[in-house]
């Protein structure tokens, strides 16, 4: 039985004035899969993903989620569609003032009129899933920045999404927090959720995603099953950058 296709993007551009930032990107996302998008700094991989759920207006072509054209639908509908779609950025985003209970607890309050009790109830949970139970009552500034992105993490997950966005999520941490955070993701890719993944964490591209796409001068070069991108990729530009990130180690 073939997955189901969660977005499709087609011939997907962006421009900023006439700076020029995504041409003739194409792909699809089928329900289960890990995508993780690498490539050179510049290349637009966090711009596409901001395409995804339109936190970016594309300047042309097309963003399909679940079979709708997102160009297409209005601000009501697209809320909606972002509650299906979690986002865990660079820099965690977290409510200075509120508890960590509460960051989780603020969404699904005030979007989907959840109760406080149920609310808190699956905030616990959540926060026992990316072993931070104990951490309920603690406010952001008390967390190291693994644990944070552990508690951005869970807040998405708060939201029941059916995709999960991770746009550079190791990349503000120190080398020792990132095996956390990217230990979370490896088990929520375990048990079956869609994920895209703009990442420069190579060892976890290898291992955990379904595709790797890789990005270079705003668009997409080349698409395949990790072990041939990395061991045998068919693009000049691909071979340049994995043999220099081979040479940097």
């Amino acid at each position: 039985m073939q997955n189901k296709e969660v977005i499709k993007i087609e011939n997907l551009s962006k421009k900023y004035g006439d700076k020029e930032i995504l041409h003739d990107v194409n792909g699809t996302v089928e329900s289960g899969e890990v995508i993780c998008i690498i490539g050179p700094s510049g290349a637009g991989k966090s711009t596409l993903l901001r395409c995804l759920n339109l936190l970016e207006k594309p300047t042309g072509g097309v963003v399909y989620f679940d079979g709708n054209d997102l160009m297409k639908t209005g601000e009501k509908d697209l809320s909606s569609v972002r509650e299906k779609m979690g986002m865990v950025f660079q820099s965690f985003n977290l409510f200075p003032n509120m508890t960590v209970l509460d960051n989780l607890k603020l969404a699904p309050k005030r979007v989907k009129n959840v109760t406080d009790e149920e609310a808190t109830a699956t905030a616990k949970k959540l926060l026992e899933r990316v072993g931070l139970g104990d951490k309920a009552d603690a406010y952001p500034a008390s967390l190291s920045g693994g644990q944070a992105q552990r508690v951005a993490i869970a807040r998405a997950l708060a939201m029941n999404p059916e995709v999960m966005l991770f746009d550079e999520p190791t990349s503000a941490l120190d080398p020792e927090m990132v095996g956390e955070v990217l230990a979370v993701m490896q088990e929520l890719a375990n048990e079956g959720m869609t994920m895209v993944v703009v990442t420069h964490e190579m060892g976890f591209a290898k291992e955990v995603a379904d595709t790797v796409w890789f990005m270079a001068e705003g668009t997409i070069l080349e698409k395949n099953d990790p072990e041939n991108l990395f061991q045998n990729p068919a693009n000049e530009r691909t071979k340049d950058f994995i043999s220099k990130i081979i040479e940097a180690k």
